[in-house]
């Protein structure tokens, strides 16, 4: 979340950027830079208080020795009023602090400057492209078709043992997805990035520091016996390592990379553009994620962009980077980049991936700071991530890029994972 200190301090700042998110904030903002005032008058009064009876409390003791017994009482009637006006007042002040606390979440990151205006996928901009779009074979099948054809991944069975949305991996595809996995983490850990196998259920507080919670709870599976959420991202395990954490300057920037399953309650809608892969339930993925110096966080955007393009090209597919406008980011990221790939048998593009810079807004929830070069100034980090790579649509593209009337042949850089070239059985 944005820090009151910030909001108070550019109050037409945050309300004009945010309008680049086509959110209304000035009311918002208003509410939030009252609400702090009274909380800070009632802070000023209640750290006077204390001070005068932390004064008197020494002052009684040294009244006592020198015997002069009514002035030490008349100290100690003191000390009750103060300490009751403490009491008072403390309450109100929590009351406060949470209200101030519901307000500031509901305010979203502010977009870097360099974010385009617009409202809806639309309006993005093309960042580049590369890559062949493949003519394929007349009668050429759709991912699902293949699916059944070679009988590699099974939906129904998934909704016999599960539901919608939960499909069953077989033979060679199962085999493919572990290749997949295994390349992209072999990859990350190459570009120095610090592999971590973390649970995939997380509790209240990392879910609300890396902010999934509260303006995504119902996308999230809830564990109710143990008030625990299971991961739609690695994103949330691996950014909550830091939480409440003083980092180092010589230890920045840090990256790590980390393979989960990931679960979405999201899934649930239905027509043609959620069929076969295109949206799951539950779903592997490779996340790569970045804190780093308020100063460098856009070079390291930018590094984070290049390094997960390589690797769609590696896997020889047609792919797009797409610069999110305001309309289309998400309510904690300050810049987005989006790949695309193309899935040539349902002549559509998928998104494979989003990699953005939080700057400091996921960091002000969960109080990741990180320590100046001089040892003793800290402030906020910044955060990042990216998934390097989601498997559903990176699975779906190449299996119909890739057909064949002979079989689905296997990208040259996956058969050393794989140990098979081909799938025609």
């Amino acid at each position: 979340m944005l820090s009151v200190k910030y909001i108070s301090e550019n109050p037409d700042i945050v309300v004009n950027r945010l309008k680049v998110k086509n959110f209304q904030a000035e009311g918002l903002v208003g509410n939030i830079i009252k609400l702090d005032s009274k909380r800070r008058k009632i802070r000023n009064n209640l750290d006077n208080y204390q001070a005068a009876v932390n004064k008197l409390s020494r002052e009684i003791g040294s009244l006592i020795q020198q015997g002069r017994k009514e002035e030490a009482g008349q100290a100690k009637e003191k000390t009750g009023e103060l300490k009751e006006k403490i009491r008072h007042l403390s309450p109100e002040f929590a009351g406060l602090e949470g209200r101030l606390k519901e307000l500031l979440v509901q305010l979203p990151n502010i977009p870097h400057e360099s974010v385009p205006e617009g409202n809806y996928s639309g309006d993005n901009l093309l960042v580049r492209e590369g890559g062949v779009i493949p003519a394929l074979y007349p009668g050429a099948l759709t991912h699902w078709e293949l699916a059944k054809k070679y009988d590699i991944i099974d939906f129904e069975l998934g909704n016999k043992i599960t539901g919608a949305g939960f499909p069953v991996y077989k033979g060679k595809v199962a085999r493919l997805q572990r290749a997949l996995i295994n390349f992209f983490l072999d990859e990350a850990v190459k570009a120095g990035y610090n592999e971590i196998i973390p649970p995939v259920v997380v509790n209240e507080e990392s879910a609300f520091g890396t902010g999934q919670l509260p303006d995504k709870d119902r996308q999230m599976y809830h564990i109710g016996g143990d008030n625990l959420y299971l991961i739609p991202t690695a994103e949330v395990p691996l950014t909550n390592m830091f939480r409440k954490e003083i980092i180092p300057f010589k230890d920045l920037p840090r990256k790590l990379t980390g393979y989960t399953p990931c679960f979405r309650r999201e899934a649930g809608s239905y027509g043609k553009d959620v069929r076969g892969l295109n949206r799951l339930h539950q779903f592997d993925k490779v996340e790569i994620v970045g804190i780093q110096h308020p100063e460098h966080s856009y070079e390291t955007l930018e590094a984070m962009t290049s390094y997960i393009e390589q690797l769609v090209v590696k896997l020889q597919l047609p792919y797009r980077i797409m610069l999110l406008c305001g309309g289309d980011m998400s309510f904690h990221a300050a810049k987005t980049y989006d790949f695309e790939v193309f899935s040539a048998a349902q002549k559509k593009w998928l998104e494979v991936s989003s990699v953005s810079n939080f700057e400091s807004y996921q960091s002000n929830r969960m109080m990741l700071r990180f320590r100046h070069e001089n040892g003793k100034k800290t402030d906020m980090a910044h955060t990042l991530n990216g998934s390097a790579l989601a498997l559903p649509r990176i699975l779906a593209a190449m299996l119909e890029n890739n057909q064949t009337e002979k079989g689905i042949t296997i990208p040259s850089v996956l058969v050393p994972y794989t140990g098979f070239e081909v799938i025609n059985h």
